[in-house]
Parts: structure tokens; sequence; C-alpha cells
């Protein structure tokens, strides 16, 4: 099983932000899922395991949570904005760190994108699950095989962590013909 690392705002490669390829923005689907287990946050708080987060799942990286742009209480509207905000670094980590030939349709890419958001782009590039993408491994099969493996935060299995795998696998086994990825050749 693979431990939960906490991602930081540094921990993005900005050698990422230069390439060309930008990546899709997640459907609502996805964002829905984010939500439901991110909860709602309006002002900062310690997350199960301690670490300041607000808005749905936005890590505080300064005290107060002073890099976010908008005033505490969030509303609902504000934590949506700061979401999708959040969310374009791990749109592009789950873009540029598959290769060219991994086809994702809008439903795996995002379950791979929560996967990624609550995991860390550390985590997600280093992972068994991206090498075996990029080893040209059947999409789904992976996804279904190794999201369930990251069920644990400070070494315990976390009952949150094992619905969420769950959840997530379920969006990518969902049917849909809009695709994702390849993003860009």
């Amino acid at each position: 099983m693979q431990a939960l690392q906490i991602p930081r705002i540094g921990s993005f490669s900005d050698t990422k932000v230069a390439r060309a390829c930008t990546g899709p923005t997640v459907n609502a689907d996805t964002v829905a899922l984010i939500k439901e287990f991110e909860g709602f946050v309006k002002s900062p708080a310690p997350d199960p395991i301690g670490l300041p987060t607000v808005g749905y799942g936005h890590l505080c990286q300064t005290s107060g949570c002073s890099e976010v742009p908008y005033s505490f209480p969030l509303t609902e509207s504000t934590a949506t904005k700061l979401l999708m905000e959040d969310l374009k670094r791990f749109q592009q980590a789950i873009t540029l760190d598959t290769a060219s030939s991994v086809v994702l349709n809008a439903n795996m890419y995002g379950a791979l994108v929560s996967w990624a958001f609550n995991v860390g782009t550390g985590n997600e590039k280093s992972s068994t699950l991206i090498k075996r993408l990029n080893a040209g491994e059947d999409e789904l099969t992976v996804i279904a095989e190794e999201l369930p493996k990251w069920n644990k935060a400070g070494g315990n299995v976390l009952p949150g962590l094992v619905r969420r795998r769950a959840a997530e696998v379920a969006l990518a086994k969902k049917a849909t013909s809009v695709g994702a990825l390849p993003a860009c050749s």
C-alpha cells in the first residue's frame, strides 16, 4: 500500500508550466466528486490529519491562508472558484506526466485529477499507476487496480480515502464519448 504524502504548492515543477500543452478542464462530475469528499470549509481549519485547509480542499500555504484572494468566511461560489484555480496544476500534471499514447476519456481523466489533487503531484508523478499507463497497459484496468491502493494518510487506512478511491474508480468506469487525453501530441 502507498502512503499519502501531503502536497505543497512548491512541489509542482515549473517546467510543466512552460510546456506548450495545456490539459483540459475537468468535467462537472469530477468537480462534484471532489467537492463531496473535500467538503466545504468557510474559514481555515484543520483537515482530518491536522493540516489547515479552506474551501474545497485548498491546502493553506501561509499563516491564516493569506494566499487565498477571497475574504473569509468563503461562500460556496468563491470556494468553487478557488477549487477550479487549484485544479489547474493537477490537470496539468496528469496531462504532462502521461505519455501521448495514453488515451483517457473525460471521466477517466477526472478520476485521475481528483486522485492527484488528493495525493499531490509528486506522488502522482512517481506512482506505479502513471508508470503502468505510460507502459501501454489498459487504462481502465490500471485505474481500477491502482487507485484503491491510495487509501492511507499518516500511515493509516482512512475510511474516507477508501470511499473516495471507490468513487474515483466508479467515475472512471462511467461511460462517456467525451475525450480528454491526449490533449497534445
